[in-house]
Formats: C-alpha cells, structure tokens, sequence
C-alpha cells in the first residue's frame, strides 16, 4: 500500500514538473515570436496581413503603385514596447521590382580601333557628287557630326576648314574623311568657314573664326585644322588630340612625301583646346598665302611645347592639284613677321580677334559658317 502510494506520488510531481516545463517553454516562444514579429510575420494586424501580404498604396500623380510595411525590428524592442511609447509605426518603402534598369555605361573607344584599313586608295578623276557622299554616309547627322554608338570617345572634335570657292575640293574631301572618321570612332564635327567677298584670303583668322563659332556649337576640347585639299592615304592616321601639338600632313605628294623642313606646321593640324590657349590660337595679320604655319610652329616653341607627328609611312597624304586662287597672292611680309612672332603672339590671335558672322547653315555633311574679317591694312610704300 505504501508502495503505491509512493508511486502515485511521483507520478503526479513528474506530471507537475511536465507541466511547468510545457508552459515555461509556451512562454518563451511567444516571447520570442513577440520581438521577431515582422520577420515571421505571424502578428498580421500590425504587419499588414498574414503571408506576408501588404498594403497596396497608390502613388500620387499616376506614379504607379508603392508597397508599404512597418518596421518593428528595433533591436531590443517588443510589440508591446511601442505601444507604450505611443510610437507611431513609420511606414518605409519597398522597392519597386518593375522598373526599367538604366543602360550601362559605353565602355571606352579603344585608342587603336579595329576596323581601320591601312593605306588607301586615293584618286579624283571619278565624278562626285554631294548626293553620293551623303548615301554613303547615312549614320552622320545634320551639320556633319557623328558619336560611335558603341563606345566612348576620349575627345570631342571640331574639325574645321578654312574656305573659299573649293566646292569641288569638298565633295572628294567629304567622301574620303567621313568613312575614315567613322573608323577611328572620333566624336567629331565638320565645319567649313566660309571667307565672303573677295578680299585676301586670311587662313589663320578663319581658323580662329572656326575655334570661336564651333564652340557655340559644343562643347569640343579638341580641333583639327585641315586644308581641303589634303587627303590622308592611311586612316591610321588618328584624327585626335595628343599630349603635344600634333602635325598630321607631314608627308604630302607635292613634296615628294617628304617633311619639307623641320618646323613645317601646315596642312593639317591639330591642337587641344588648352593647347590652343596656352599659344593664343594663330596670328590674324597673315593676308595672303604663306607664313601663318611658321608662326604657328614659332608659338608651340617659344611656349615650352614641342610638335608630335606620325610615322612618315602614315602620315602621307595627297593633294587635289589646283590652281593658286585669285586674292590669295603670296604674303611679301610673311618673312618680317615670323622673325616677330614672340613680340606679336601675345596681343595678336585669338584675344584680338575681330569678324562678322553672317550666316550659319547645317547641310547634311557639314555646317557652314559664312563670315566676314575685313581686309587687310595698306601695305607701306616703299621710298
């Protein structure tokens, strides 16, 4: 009898210990469910819905629909706690999952682009005609400018021509350099700055002219300055900027494909815009034809520069033989004045320059800027 009693007792204690160890264990997990509310989501009338559903808001304005959810993960903090408070639930917002992802970067323009060719053909016995060019070049926009679509470039050219009646010259120059631009993948621009009237054609002031005005037109950080009637015969021959002034012609036809001396600077050119600066562009008191290329060389020297060129076997180029035009007589003062070129540089270029803009018209291929630069001064008589 003793015995079983004994057993019935313990049997009631280990029920008891059960017990207090079931409910011990109930208290904790709603203690724990109680502060991990939103991340199990278990207290839908303070979480927006069993599931893990929420509230659909419409956004203001036709913005679309914005979900909404309260944070109640405080670190240390229980459901109750913010009740005591009287702490206002502040709704956050969650990201939108439908919106358009924003296009990736272009990489960069690689510095040797693969698409060149090499050397090139060049002849102008064929016909041309600026309907042509333009079928053969339907990616250049208005006003002769083109971005390669499939990188970024590191400059953003002007190339600038001066100019007077060379229509012909234009059409052969615009079929050969658009394609060849477009290979060395150069964000680029084709201005042609037109000389009106029949005054003595002034090359350097156009190019200052052509700085001036494409800068009107964006925001360029490099220019090239070429004559129209050179063309490149490799299109290795990168129409960019460099580190130095760089001197692109430096191989033409007429001189035997030879540099015809050491500071030859004409033809085409090219300068960075601090570049350009730093030498207060070209001289503008050069009428006529001849010196405005040595002065620009004695510029680059005398400001601590020194001029960069291509290999001679890329940097060829051929010329559209001409006549010499009427009004661009050779200069009989050219030689006086580069003997001067570091008593001038300072107040005669681009700090002192002086024109007319008339007109400024997108064709297709190129842009045209028509101005006037006056004429030059009365020569001194000779007694």
């Amino acid at each position: 009898m003793t015995r079983l009693m004994l057993g019935r007792t313990l049997e009631r204690i280990c029920k008891g210990v059960l017990l207090l160890c079931l409910l011990h264990f109930l208290i904790m997990m709603i203690l724990y469910f109680d502060v991990y509310s939103q991340r199990f989501d278990l207290f839908s009338r303070f979480n927006n819905g069993r599931n893990g559903s929420r509230t659909n808001v419409s956004g203001a304005a036709g913005s679309g629909h914005h979900y909404y959810y309260y944070n109640l993960s405080r670190p240390n903090a229980t459901l109750a706690s913010y009740l005591a408070t009287g702490e206002q639930l502040v709704p956050s917002v969650q990201p939108e999952t439908n919106q358009t992802p924003s296009p990736k970067p272009l990489p960069p323009c690689p510095e040797n682009p693969p698409g060149l060719v090499g050397r090139l053909l060049i002849e102008f016995s064929s016909q041309m005609t600026m309907e042509r060019v333009q079928r053969e070049n339907p990616n250049v926009t208005d006003g002769g400018r083109y971005t390669p679509p499939d990188c970024r470039p590191r400059w953003k050219v002007a190339i600038i021509i001066p100019f007077r009646h060379r229509e012909n010259h234009l059409k052969y120059w615009l079929h050969y350099l658009h394609p060849i631009l477009r290979r060395q993948r150069i964000d680029y621009g084709i201005y042609i700055i037109n000389q009106l009237g029949e005054e003595t054609f002034n090359r350097a002031k156009l190019l200052n002219v052509g700085y001036t005005e494409t800068l009107k037109d964006a925001e360029y950080d490099c220019f090239i300055f070429s004559d129209v009637d050179l063309i490149p015969m490799d299109d290795r021959n990168l129409y960019h900027c460099y580190d130095q002034p760089r001197h692109f012609a430096i191989a033409m036809d007429k001189f035997g494909f030879r540099l015809p001396y050491a500071g030859y600077f004409g033809g085409v050119s090219g300068l960075s815009k601090k570049q350009f600066l730093k030498i207060n562009g070209f001289p503008n008191e050069y009428w006529g034809w001849g010196g405005e290329d040595d002065d620009i060389y004695n510029r680059i020297t005398l400001n601590g520069m020194k001029v960069s060129r291509p290999d001679v076997r890329i940097g060829r180029y051929r010329m559209i033989k001409h006549e010499r035009d009427k009004h661009n007589e050779p200069n009989p003062q050219r030689f006086n004045k580069i003997q001067n070129t570091k008593n001038t540089m300072k107040k005669d270029g681009i700090s002192s320059l002086t024109y007319r803009l008339v007109q400024v018209k997108r064709y297709p291929l190129y842009t045209d800027i028509s101005v006037e630069i006056g004429k030059p001064p009365p020569r001194p008589i000779k007694g």
